[in-house]
C-alpha cells in the first residue's frame, strides 16, 4: 500500500481493570486521541473496538476477536500504545503475522510503529526476528532441562497424560477403565485390524477417549507405538525403566510392531502384473 493512500481505519481501545485509574488509558481518553489521529493522516475510520476490562495478556478479548474477524472492511489497524493490543510478544507476532498474510497494516500512534511506511515494516521485521530468536532460545533451555530430567529418570516428561493414565498428586497412575481399552486395541491389531477398523470398533462400542471425542486413526497409532505400555519411559532416545506403568505383555507389543511393517512394506511395495496376465493380453493383441 502506498504511504498517502486513504485507508479505512480500524481503531482498538483497551482498559483493563488496574488501568482504570491511569491518567490517558481511559477508553473515552484513547478514542479521542485515535479518531484525532486518523483524521490528520487522512485515514477513515471504518469502525471502533472496545474491551473494557479485559487483561491484554491474552487474545480472548470479544472485541479484538470481532475486529479481526471485520478484516475485510478494514485497511490498518490502529492503537494508543503496543501494549493496548497486546502484552504479550508471543501473540503479538502472531497477530502481525496474520494482518500481514492478510495485507493489512498496523499502526500505534506513540510508538511510531506504523507499517504503511517502509521504516515502519523494516522495524516490525526485526522485532519479529527478535521474539522468534527469544521463542527458539526458550525452546532450547527446555530441551535441555527434559534431557537433564530424562538423564535423572525424573519420571514422565510429556504434558498430557498418555491415554491409560491419570495423575495422581503429579505421578502417572494406571486408570483401570481405559487400560483395559489399550489392551483390547493391541489385541485387535494383533488379529490384524487395520487402524481404521480399529477406530470404528471402538467409536460403536462408546470406548471413552481422553477429551470426549472420537477415536481418530492418529490416536490408536500413538498408543500402538508408545512404549510407555511396556514400562518404559523414552525421551530423546533416553528410556527410563517404568515397571508399575507396565500393561502390555513384550511379545503382544513386538507382535503389534512386526504387522505393522510387514503391512507397510507391503503398501509400498510396487504392485506386479502376474506373468500369466501379461502372456494373455499378448496372445489377444
Amino acid at each position: 500500500m502506498s504511504d498517502n493512500e486513504q485507508l479505512r481505519a480500524a481503531i482498538y481501545a483497551r482498559v483493563s481493570t488496574e488501568d482504570q485509574a491511569r491518567e490517558g488509558y481511559s477508553i473515552a481518553a484513547q478514542l479521542k486521541r485515535l479518531r484525532s489521529y486518523c483524521l490528520a493522516r487522512g485515514w477513515t475510520v471504518a469502525n471502533e473496538y472496545v474491551d473494557d476490562g479485559f487483561s491484554g495478556r491474552s487474545p480472548e478479548r470479544p472485541e479484538y476477536k470481532r475486529m479481526m474477524h471485520d478484516k475485510d472492511i478494514w485497511d490498518v489497524v490502529v492503537v494508543l500504545k503496543m501494549d493496548r493490543i497486546h502484552r504479550n510478544s508471543r501473540n503479538f507476532t502472531m497477530m502481525m503475522d496474520f494482518l500481514r498474510s492478510w495485507n493489512k497494516e498496523f499502526n500505534s500512534t506513540q510508538e511510531n510503529f506504523d507499517t504503511t511506511t517502509a521504516i515502519g515494516r523494516f522495524v516490525m521485521d526485526t522485532v519479529q526476528r527478535i521474539a522468534q530468536l527469544e521463542s527458539e532460545q526458550i525452546g532450547e533451555r527446555v530441551k535441555v532441562a527434559m534431557v537433564q530430567k530424562a538423564l535423572e529418570k525424573k519420571g514422565h516428561l510429556g504434558c498430557p497424560e498418555p491415554y491409560g493414565y491419570r495423575y495422581d498428586d503429579g505421578q502417572l497412575r494406571i486408570d483401570d477403565l481405559e487400560a483395559q481399552v489399550v489392551e483390547n486395541i493391541f489385541r485387535m491389531s494383533a488379529n490384524l485390524c487395520s487402524l481404521g477398523q480399529i477406530v470404528e470398533g471402538l467409536n460403536e462400542s462408546g470406548a471413552p477417549t481422553k477429551n470426549g471425542g472420537v477415536w481418530q486413526r492418529a490416536t490408536v497409532h500413538g498408543i500402538l507405538t508408545n512404549r510407555i505400555y511396556l514400562g518404559e519411559l523414552v525421551w530423546e532416545g533416553i528410556v527410563q525403566e517404568a515397571p508399575h506403568l507396565k500393561m502390555i505383555d513384550p511379545q503382544l507389543f513386538q507382535e503389534v510392531q512386526e504387522n505393522s511393517a510387514q503391512r507397510m512394506k507391503s503398501r509400498r511395495s510396487p504392485k506386479r502384473i502376474p506373468a500369466k496376465s501379461l502372456f494373455r493380453s499378448e496372445a489377444h493383441a
